[in-house]
């Protein structure tokens, strides 16, 4: 049976060192074959790019995740042309998005400016023709989904996805993929998305090093987790194992280029 993965989604360079460097080690005997790993502000980018030059098998992407304070605009410019530099390296632009959570909390700075500098990073996409990983949730999908169509930008991956139906089936119609965590194996809202979004636009990820409950509750996340992700999926879908390791495999191998 074929059992490779990819994990499409991971913070590599949040890991402590040792951790890494166990990821690293037992990736093979894991059955993973490659990492992307998305950055959280211009450090965590030039950290991912010094993991890609120490290790080929770690894909970086590079962008400013959302769910932080607003960043000074020297920092966009400066993560804008990092991208622009390293474009033949990145995997993708990202992570970025718009603030859910900081939001709700009553701690996210001007929502325009938020959907201003989205707006550059999903420019600068396809500018070069990368795919972009995208933290957009719940009310905030249907405004990222606003500009992703606004700049014709096809290959957009909703990593995590959190949404309601409708927004869900205009992702489908867009042709935008998803991503699916290890919370598949005891989140109903996970499973419903693993249920009814085409394999065809779907992938798996951890997040990590994102922790998880259920099995996982008190471990360290690590990509071996996948593959009870993708058992989990095949028994919802009512597919064959094989199949469906097979189907997110080519997914992830085509959407970020690796």
């Amino acid at each position: 049976m074929f059992d490779r993965i990819i994990d499409a989604h991971i913070h590599l360079d949040r890991y402590t060192p040792d951790e890494r460097s166990l990821i690293l080690h037992e990736m093979e005997a894991s059955g993973v074959d490659e990492l992307i790993t998305v950055s959280n502000d211009l450090d965590s980018a030039r950290k991912n790019l010094q993991l890609t030059r120490d290790d080929s098998r770690v894909k970086p992407a590079i962008g400013f995740h959302p769910e932080q304070p607003l960043p000074p605009d020297e920092e966009i410019a400066d993560l804008l042309a990092l991208i622009d530099y390293h474009q033949q390296t990145i995997a993708a632009v990202g992570e970025v998005g718009l603030p859910y959570y900081l939001r709700r909390e009553g701690k996210a700075g001007s929502r325009d400016v938020s959907i201003d500098i989205l707006d550059l990073f999903i420019q600068k996409a396809v500018e070069l023709d990368k795919p972009v990983a995208l933290h957009a949730i719940y009310d905030d999908a249907p405004v990222v989904c606003d500009l992703l169509e606004k700049h014709s930008a096809a290959k957009a991956h909703f990593h995590w996805f959190k949404g309601d139906r409708k927004t869900a089936e205009r992702m489908v119609g867009n042709g935008y993929f998803v991503s699916v965590t290890p919370d598949v194996l005891y989140r109903e809202k996970t499973r419903e998305l693993a249920r009814k979004y085409p394999l065809e636009k779907m992938m798996v990820e951890t997040d990590g090093p994102w922790p998880f409950e259920g099995i996982f509750a008190g471990k360290m996340t690590h990509p071996h987790m996948i593959h009870q992700s993708i058992l989990e999926i095949a028994g919802i879908k009512r597919m064959s194992a094989g199949e469906v390791y097979e189907r997110l495999y080519d997914n992830t191998r085509w959407f970020y280029g690796v």
